[in-house]
């Protein structure tokens, strides 16, 4: 036989290269569909099971909501002249989803060191969403004309940006009534929640009327329906939801009063009152320092925050403080004397150059007795020992009630921010509060506004016009609309007491402490000085009236912080008051 294959072996190995042929042909196959099944399976997961949410991102990435922010409405004097309004300013807002978490934080430095934000600030707000928001957020306003070209520079390294023309608040009269009108500021993480509506960077009132007309202010912010391309620029507008602005608000405020109460307080520590009589309207609250509510229409910086938390307080409204009202309270010890019942318009008092109480003096007004004197000499010559016995006859419950129906504690209110109350409390309340017995020192300091005795400049001005108004006490309000509604309360007051009070303040003004205020230059006014002692301090000088003396139209308050006699620092503030209300001395 010859050597080699035979057939059978030949056949034998082509069969098994068929076989190893096929189990790879197998395996391929197998390995083929299963890969095949795994894309299939894939492809029915993205588009079947995940395809609703998937095509809801792409359609979230191709169209965008855009929010677009209310203007405020404009708050305005009693004249419709402007007090707080809106300009046309520049935000930057940043798109979250537009890049990662991580380039944010290199993005968050580049924009630091442009627009002078801590970039921990930008993060901060960034984190609150966590960096998935659809929505933009704002991250300043009112952008420099400096900072928007360096943004416009480097727009293309700067995805995600976007800077919007929007309207921000402004207040044109600078620092004027900055205690009444407050400031605006984003909305808090509070106010967020406690307002489910307010889209993110929501600008609300923070103090003042912008605070308390919120509501009526704020408006309702719109949206814009814009389609984007892969890049993320506008492609064009699909829908838009026009913002709704807020409505105007009138205030009770003269303009020209309010600039005469300020320039005359000159900043220094201190208010005014001006009211009018028969309606309660404020027509000036002004309160010294003050400070410029268009710092904190931007981003406010920490040397502006220091200086108004700083020893000044320049954020306190000081028409709104208690002090002790001195000889301008008076008034209500004469009230209180005559209308308990132990006294009456003639009686007479011996006044001496002090009262011994207990072995402790108590000194006449200058030093000086003014002799047998009744209530009208006694408040022209401002004589204490009078006021003493007075208040030692009434009692301190009449003073505390009489001064209470007049205007003095919780009966006087505006609603605004940091507000306190005058104090009048009786022997019992003291011993309540303080834990210590009423003695006769309280009772005569009571009966000249020193001592426990303390009024606000609001609460005294609304005494003085409830004087004015033949005893009937108004409703201090801020807003015209509150006019007409508000009506005044009886306070009780005979007429004939009330005349010999007027009468006395009159002549205060005619031939007494007040009398710089009868140079001729405004008609014949009514009023009373004051100078209330201060611990280890230089004195308060006060002052409160009202004018014309025989048809009142105002009445105001002053007080000047370590001014010294009422008639130094008070009245020549009041007497430029009534120069810009009646007109006089008008450039």
């Amino acid at each position: 036989m010859a050597s080699g294959l035979s057939f059978s072996s030949a056949n034998r190995l082509v069969n098994a290269t068929l076989t190893q042929r096929s189990h790879r042909s197998i395996l391929l196959i197998l390995l083929t569909t299963f890969l095949l099944s795994i894309c299939g399976y894939r492809l029915f997961q993205l588009q079947i099971l995940e395809g609703k949410k998937h095509a809801q991102e792409a359609e979230q990435n191709r169209v965008r909501l855009i929010p677009i922010a209310s203007e405020r409405g404009n708050i305005t004097d009693r004249k419709g002249r402007l007090l707080a309004s809106n300009r046309l300013s520049r935000s930057v807002y940043l798109w979250p989803r537009q890049q990662s978490r991580e380039k944010w934080q290199q993005t968050a430095l580049k924009l630091s060191s442009i627009l002078q934000i801590p970039s921990q600030d930008i993060l901060k707000k960034l984190e609150a969403v966590r960096y998935l928001s659809p929505m933009p957020i704002r991250i300043t306003r009112d952008l420099t004309p400096t900072a928007f070209t360096a943004l416009a520079e480097q727009a293309n390294q700067l995805p995600g940006i976007e800077i919007r023309a929007e309207a921000n608040r402004q207040y044109p009269q600078g620092n004027l009534a900055a205690h009444v009108l407050g400031y605006i500021g984003e909305a808090t993480s509070d106010q967020l929640k406690a307002n489910p509506t307010y889209p993110m960077g929501m600008i609300v009132g923070q103090m003042g009327i912008e605070r308390i007309a919120n509501s009526k202010l704020e408006g309702v912010w719109g949206s814009r329906l814009i389609e984007t391309n892969a890049r993320g620029k506008e492609q064009r507008v699909l829908g838009i939801d026009d913002p709704q602005p807020g409505s105007p608000v009138q205030l009770t405020l003269d303009l020209d009063v309010q600039k005469a109460a300020e320039k005359a307080l000159a900043n220094r520590r201190g208010a005014v009152v001006v009211l009018d009589v028969k309606t309660g309207a404020v027509l000036a609250l002004a309160s010294g320092p003050t400070f410029n509510p268009n710092i904190f229409t931007r981003r406010i910086t920490k040397a502006e925050w220091a200086q108004l938390q700083g020893p000044e307080r320049p954020f306190v409204n000081r028409a709104l403080q208690g002090y002790a009202p001195g000889s301008t309270f008076k008034v209500v010890t004469s009230i209180a004397g005559m209308e308990s019942g132990k006294m009456n318009p003639d009686s007479t008092l011996v006044s001496t150059p002090y009262l011994n109480l207990g072995g402790h003096l108590f000194w006449e007004h200058g030093g000086t007795a003014y002799g047998v004197i009744g209530f009208r000499e006694a408040l022209a010559f401002s004589s204490n020992t009078f006021f003493y016995q007075v208040g030692i006859i009434a009692g301190p419950e009449q003073i505390s009630k009489w001064g209470q129906r007049l205007g003095i504690g919780p009966v006087t209110t505006l609603g605004l921010e940091g507000e306190n109350h005058g104090a009048l409390p009786t022997p019992a309340e003291k011993q309540k509060l303080y834990g210590e017995p009423w003695y006769g020192g309280d009772t005569v300091t009571m009966a000249i506004g020193q001592g426990v005795t303390q009024a606000t400049p609001l609460e005294l001005a609304v005494t003085y016009a409830a004087i004015a108004n033949n005893g009937w006490r108004v409703k201090p309000h801020l807003m015209k609309s509150q006019t007409a509604s508000l009506k005044p309360v009886s306070t009780g007051i005979k007429p004939e007491t009330l005349a010999v009070v007027r009468s006395g303040l009159a002549e205060v003004v005619r031939s007494g402490t007040a009398r710089r205020l009868s140079d001729g230059s405004i008609p014949m006014t009514a009023g009373k000085t004051g100078t209330a002692e201060v611990l280890g301090q230089r004195d308060n000088s006060l002052y409160a009236g009202y004018g014309p003396v025989n048809n009142p139209e105002i009445a105001l308050a002053v007080v000047v912080e370590n001014g010294g006699y009422g008639a130094e620092a008070a009245v020549p503030i009041a007497h430029e008051i009534y120069k810009a209300y009646f007109g006089k001395g008008k450039k």
